[in-house]
């Protein structure tokens, strides 16, 4: 199915293509991402959106999260909502289509292959995250991406940054990476290991300005 143009019973959606290779720019250029899981750090992040690449959203509910993907989509900051810590939205056919058409994310984040899967269909940015938590891991990661082709990964903890030269051997999908990630130092590891990009909700670690207020 040609992502860049999807029609469901006359809904018609195009620009999977521009918004992902703007996404991609965005990566290669400032290499952070700000997860957010604090209602407080959203003023935060839009002050420093020009130091960074989009926003992972790990918080709210159906009630408002629409609200959020907005005030972050008119100051030009891709905006990508972790399906599973977003009360109360389904992840089925329905919840996706509905996500898709109103509450219009650049993309999604999920652990589940068969939601990645469905995203994708709605044309859908996604990243499909995984944990390695032991060798098996890596071969699990393999496999899952044979059948969901994601566009981005994001592989979790970061602090073990050995492990992104690994998964880059099997895969060219960009490689964002995350968790546990305390200093600056931690994130350069991770950037020097081929990762594309960090993810953070340490505001900490989202630019260089002047931001250790909160």
């Amino acid at each position: 199915m040609d992502r860049n143009y999807i029609r469901k019973g006359g809904w018609t959606q195009m620009g999977y293509a521009q918004t992902r290779k703007a996404f991609y720019e965005g990566l290669a250029k400032h290499k952070r991402i700000a997860s957010i899981k604090d209602p407080r750090h959203i003023e935060l992040a839009l002050k420093l959106r020009n130091q960074l690449s989009g926003i992972f959203l790990l918080m709210g509910h159906i009630g408002v999260v629409k609200g959020y993907v907005d005030v972050f989509k008119e100051h030009g900051l891709p905006v990508f909502l972790h399906l599973e810590k977003i009360g109360g939205l389904s992840t089925d056919h329905y919840g996706l289509d509905y996500l898709a058409k109103s509450i219009k994310p650049s993309g999604v984040i999920s652990t589940k292959t068969n939601v990645v899967k469905n995203a994708n269909k709605m044309g859908l940015l996604t990243v499909q995250r995984f944990f390695l938590v032991d060798s098996e891991g890596l071969d699990n990661i393999a496999k899952s991406l044979s059948q969901t082709e994601p566009d981005i990964i994001e592989l979790m903890p970061a602090r073990i940054p050995d492990m992104i030269c690994r998964v880059k051997s099997f895969t060219s999908v960009p490689i964002i990476t995350g968790g546990l990630l305390y200093e600056e130092s931690h994130a350069e590891e991770c950037l020097n290991h081929g990762a594309t990009a960090i993810s953070s909700s340490r505001p900490a670690l989202w630019g260089k300005a002047e931001h250790k207020l909160i």
